[in-house]
């Protein structure tokens, strides 16, 4: 189980870091943006992702 969850801090480390390395401007753009956002906006997408990853995860995991 350690293995695994080793594996996946990792990989979301390597996709975090894809957007910032292959677009710096549009990155910096992107977090200005969300910091602009109000709380229930940043909430409501920050559901949404984790819902997205828990339905990807569930047919993953099947």
């Amino acid at each position: 189980m350690w293995n695994d969850l080793g594996r996946a801090v990792a990989l979301m480390l390597v996709i975090e870091g894809l957007m910032p390395f292959v677009s710096p401007r549009r990155f910096r753009r992107s977090l200005l943006n969300f910091a602009a956002m109000e709380d229930r906006s940043m909430r409501l997408l920050a559901l949404a992702s984790m819902a997205a990853g828990l339905v990807v995860l569930h047919f993953l995991t099947r």
